[in-house]
């Protein structure tokens, strides 16, 4: 893995969970059934009380309480499919609330929570109607949506470099004893084995290509499915690698596997574990290190799944590029 993405990386994330932290509220309910349960939205004597009921619901992960007080139009932003950023954005929320928090009032109708040391304000605000308060969830939906969906795109294109970057190392040596220099058909290694991106090692050995990523994955709360056969999402993207290229990919259709070694080149998919909220756009990559992104619709992830070559065709559109293979 590229020292430049070693640098560059947490940086990045730093940067995005400030510039996101008002959007941290996101995924705090994965259940349907609480959601279906949930009753009409509820409303509050003074814009305090509805921001301390918020903070409450969101420490305490009370996925009914929460879904109550966003009301119907907060559904969407429920369920990021993405268990562990989820955790994680809930955590950076209460932190940010518990480091700075104010109530500013733009109107007499109208109340603003800001919070955090940055003092981002929550696009959500707290509206009087009548006697009583309420998150206007409407209002906010869409602003929430587009930077949870940004911080995830801008990741999963780091995630598609480290990619390229582990796969060029993997092949730099014979990995499985029989002096073929190979690339790998999966991100985690069999127990015992190196033939796959990832494998443990122990204090003192180098850590295998993919051995930054997985530990700044684990250290996240995300466990080794990220990486195995049925992953689970890794910051709301789900991740496949293929095997083949197609007509429309450079140097035309041909198979990357040939007696069962993959030695023609390396591909990989990435498409957000819930289409419209963890992600918009899906990232093709392979060899060469140019990411192509496409917006496959409210049907992406049937078609990630089915998707069995690398083939970008003019409908896919350059996201950015990885150094050059060195070769």
């Amino acid at each position: 893995m590229s020292s430049s993405f070693r640098q560059a990386r947490p940086t990045l994330i730093r940067r995005l969970t400030i510039a996101v932290v008002v959007a941290l509220l996101i995924g705090a309910a994965r259940s349907q059934d609480a959601l279906a349960a949930a009753p009409r939205q509820r409303t509050f004597a003074s814009p305090g009380e509805a921001v301390q009921s918020l903070v409450k619901a969101v420490k305490t992960g009370n996925l009914k309480a929460l879904a109550a007080i966003l009301g119907p139009e907060g559904r969407p932003l429920l369920a990021s499919g993405d268990a562990v950023a989820d955790a994680q954005d809930r955590e950076h929320f209460i932190r940010a609330y518990e480091q700075s928090h104010k109530l500013e009032h733009p109107t007499k109708t109208k109340a603003v929570v800001v919070i955090g040391q940055d003092e981002w304000p929550l696009p959500i605000p707290v509206v009087k109607e009548g006697d009583t308060w309420h998150f206007d969830t409407a209002v906010g939906k869409e602003e929430i949506l587009n930077r949870l969906i940004g911080r995830n795109e801008l990741n999963t294109m780091q995630v598609c470099l480290a990619y390229v970057d582990a796969q060029r190392e993997y092949a730099r040596v014979a990995r499985e004893g029989n002096g073929l220099l190979t690339y790998a058909m999966k991100f985690q290694s069999d127990e015992g084995k190196h033939n796959g991106l990832y494998w443990p090692t122990k204090e003192g050995e180098g850590l295998s290509p993919l051995g930054v990523l997985v530990a700044n994955a684990r250290a996240e709360g995300y466990s080794r499915k990220a990486w195995e056969s049925k992953p689970s999402p890794y910051h709301g993207y789900v991740y496949r690698i293929l095997t083949a290229q197609g007509p429309d990919a450079p140097d035309g259709a041909y198979d990357y596997v040939v007696n069962d070694k993959m030695i023609g080149g390396f591909a990989l998919v990435a498409y957000p574990a819930q289409y419209g909220v963890s992600g918009i756009m899906t990232f093709l990559v392979n060899h060469q290190g140019v990411i192509y992104e496409k917006d496959l619709g409210p049907d992406t992830e049937h078609l990630a799944r089915a998707m069995r070559t690398y083939n970008p065709d003019q409908t896919w559109k350059q996201a950015g590029a990885s150094p050059p293979p060195t070769r």
